[in-house]
């Protein structure tokens, strides 16, 4: 198994795990109540959903859906990222978003890579 190999499956295990806790644990609904996005939690955990399955079945099948959805999931732990410091979250509590977007970008920079 490459290095890559092993991200792309981290990636998309963690987001699929994580967007579909959105649906179905109260602990994820009351952080995104702290967050102040209690309204998008469905909207963010099928982005997760659709983002991880992107990117596995793309890994397999068709890289250019693949570089999409790393970028797409990088974008939203950008975003995630962004909100934990709007909220005054400490750099140990927001650091996993932002280690989430950096292995996208490097998925998605090593997938356009090798078109």
């Amino acid at each position: 198994m490459t290095f890559l190999t092993f991200l792309v499956i981290f990636s998309s295990g963690s987001f699929l795990f994580f967007g579909v806790s959105c649906f179905f644990t109260e602990h994820m609904r009351n952080e995104f109540i702290r967050y102040g996005l209690g309204k998008q939690l469905k909207l963010v955990g099928s982005l997760q959903i659709a983002g991880a399955i992107g990117l596995g079945l793309g890994y397999l099948y068709l890289l250019e859906l693949s570089i999409l959805a790393a970028s797409g999931l990088m974008v939203l732990m950008i975003l995630g990222f962004g909100v934990r410091l709007k909220i005054r979250d400490t750099f140990l509590q927001s650091s996993p978003s932002i280690l989430y977007a950096l292995i996208n970008a490097y998925i998605a920079l090593s997938l356009y890579n090798a078109l």
